[in-house]
């Protein structure tokens, strides 16, 4: 959770410092958050390709564990199709914000390039309150609906920050399909959030 807030304390401290001025002409120019994206692509690619237990995780990958992040999509879709009933914002823009499944720093920034920082923002405030439901409610979560929900709510995040509360409360059993459930989003949440940022 503290990750969570300090990501958001950088958020703000960004907001601040550019409606003060304080940020270089260069940087506002130059689109350096284009930048930014392409390095943090090639550390998920690194931090992804350089985990020990990648080959393991492969290698006993049933078809039957697939299931859990299909019903993340469909659910986080359908909710957020619901949901853009009640906003001011298109379906397109709404899905394009629920296809960051708790990935804040990617989905923010692909939505940024693509809709604007109005939605950019919103989409890092919704992903982010996400991994802290998550966080927060997956003693209750367990208790209610099973070990699988605090991991589907969870979303992208299921791989490092909410892994150890699951772990925790689901058990220890749930890891890997937490860990696979995590990397099968991860690896769909800029084709998803590209692909409704253009529709």
């Amino acid at each position: 959770m503290s990750g969570s807030l300090l990501i958001l304390a950088f958020f703000g401290a960004g907001l601040g410092l550019a409606r003060l001025g304080l940020i270089p002409r260069y940087f506002v120019e130059h689109d350096a958050t284009l930048y930014v994206l392409w390095l943090l692509m090639g550390l998920v690619g690194l931090s992804i390709g350089s985990d020990r237990r990648l080959g393991e995780i492969l290698r006993t990958l049933r078809p039957r564990v697939l299931l859990l992040p299909l019903a993340t999509t469909v659910g986080t879709f359908a909710g957020v199709a619901a949901a853009s009933l009640f906003l001011a914002y298109s379906l397109a823009d709404c899905l394009a914000v629920g296809a960051g499944f708790a990935y804040y720093s990617l989905s923010s920034i692909f939505i940024t390039q693509y809709k604007g920082a109005e939605l950019g923002t919103v989409a890092l405030l919704s992903n982010i309150l996400r991994e802290i439901l998550t966080l927060v409610g997956t003693p209750l979560l367990v208790r209610l609906l099973g070990p699988l929900a605090p991991i589907s709510c969870g979303g992208a995040s299921t791989m490092d920050t909410t892994l150890p509360i699951i772990a925790r409360y689901a058990g220890r059993d749930w890891i890997f399909v937490s860990i696979v459930h995590a990397m099968i989003l991860d690896f769909s949440v800029p084709f998803w959030v590209i692909f409704f940022c253009t529709l």
